[in-house]
């Protein structure tokens, strides 16, 4: 059911709470957990303040990770394209939008299939074709009985046919394999002994993954029966860096845009999501996943941390001055002080304004762009990331409409209270606000 979006005295839309957390309980949005993100009632409640009257629009959200913006689009009956660098989350989106199309007789076949051949994963020796694939970690990221009967069911995935279907597959076992794994997300994935819980030595693998499927099952079947007799959009996700391919979207064809572009909190989107990215066969070498690095928005303080000092790519006084004063704080301290904090910034800042520039592009005349973004604290300075992105915004010749705080009190503490990041203790907060733009 559409509701129709709330709006203050001013006129502004008010939004729902944003948090991807409320997806936990959403069907079909609930297949593949995902720290990043918002909600799918935000993206309705966006779709309804800035599309009231259109019977079809293009909605675009170039950072789409596992596709809340793109399938709620086309559930609503507009056609969505989505841009994700990560082939994981990519994956996960593309599985998501082909619910609609999915055949639940070829799927049932497919679970019982697995249902039988499973029977013999833990007693039998490993697949002779099949080998783990060359992800390092400090210990073993599966125990041996557990590795043996992930080979099985990889081995079972990879045979499947359509691609469709191995998808949902896929993106099954993507979204379950650390759980019986010797890591879990802290929210950062690390040991299971770092973060005082016991190894997993064994695990029945084909419990796990067929619960999830027959959860994925369920929500097709609803997903179907709720969409019957009604006209979808249609949905496309390209696994690729925004940046280098929005080529592909036509100049002023963009109706409205809905995104949230990695926050300034180095959260490593890659390498959290390595066991994935290897175990799916994405990448097989540090040098594909070092690409995936080194192309992702705003980089990571990993990747420019020694680099010489970067520059600002455009002018902005009160930012140049931040950057400047954060060079300076625990300079003793080198990369890990405020040198490489600022080169972090800088390049955070270079991309927001590249992102804002191809946005102007794609944007149809009186087309709205409205961006989820955090501030962030960094070596004890808060920066207020959603205030300069709207300046940028302004900069470039589109009209800001807007800054709306959205959720307040963002989890955060890896920002606020690492000694790495800290410098001198911050009194700030962390929020997330939408940056709404329109193109005149």
């Amino acid at each position: 059911m559409i509701v129709p979006v709330s709006r203050n005295g001013d006129g502004q839309a008010i939004f729902r709470d944003p948090a991807f957390t409320d997806n936990k309980n959403l069907p079909v949005h609930r297949w593949v957990p995902w720290i990043a993100g918002y909600s799918a009632p935000f993206v309705d409640d966006a779709i309804s303040a800035f599309l009231p009257h259109h019977k079809k629009a293009l909605i675009l959200d170039p950072f789409c990770g596992v596709g809340t913006t793109l399938l709620q689009a086309t559930l609503r009956g507009h056609d969505a394209i989505g841009f994700e660098i990560n082939p994981y989350p990519a994956l996960s989106a593309r599985a998501k939008l082909n619910t609609a199309a999915i055949n639940l007789a070829e799927l049932d076949v497919l679970l019982l299939a697995m249902q039988a051949a499973s029977a013999k994963w833990r007693s039998a020796a490993s697949p002779k074709d099949a080998a783990a694939p060359p992800l390092k970690s400090r210990i073993p990221f599966f125990s041996p009985a557990v590795e043996k009967q992930v080979l099985h069911a990889l081995t079972f995935i990879n045979h499947i046919e359509p691609d469709s279907v191995a998808d949902l597959f896929r993106a099954a076992f993507g979204a379950v394999m650390v759980s019986f794994s010797n890591y879990s997300y802290e929210p950062s994935l690390g040991s299971r002994p770092a973060a005082g819980k016991p190894l997993v030595d064994d695990a029945d693998v084909a419990h796990v993954l067929l619960a999830k499927l027959h959860q994925m099952r369920a929500d097709i079947a609803w997903l179907q029966a709720e969409t019957e007799g009604r006209s979808l959009g249609s949905g496309q996700v390209i696994n690729s860096d925004f940046f280098a391919t929005n080529g592909q979207v036509a100049t002023g064809s963009v109706d409205l845009v809905i995104t949230s572009p990695p926050y300034m909190n180095n959260y490593h989107y890659v390498r959290n999501t390595r066991p994935q990215l290897y175990w799916l066969n994405f990448i097989s070498s540090p040098g594909e996943q070092k690409h995936l690095e080194t192309n992702n928005f705003g980089q990571y303080w990993q990747t420019v941390r020694d680099a010489d000092p970067i520059d600002l790519a455009f002018e902005h006084a009160k930012l140049q001055k931040t950057i400047k004063q954060l060079r300076e704080t625990r300079s003793d301290r080198g990369a890990y002080g405020g040198p490489g904090w600022a080169n972090y910034v800088t390049a955070y800042f270079n991309d927001c304004y590249r992102f804002i520039a191809a946005l102007k592009r794609v944007l149809a005349r009186n087309g709205v762009g409205v961006i989820v973004i955090g501030n962030s604290i960094i070596q004890g300075i808060n920066i207020r990331t959603e205030t300069i992105l709207g300046e940028i915004g302004a900069m470039q010749g589109l009209t800001l409409e807007g800054v709306q705080c959205i959720r307040e009190k963002r989890v955060g503490a890896s920002i606020t209270q690492s000694s790495v990041r800290q410098g001198e203790r911050s009194d700030a907060t962390l929020s997330e606000s939408a940056v709404i733009v329109r193109k005149r």
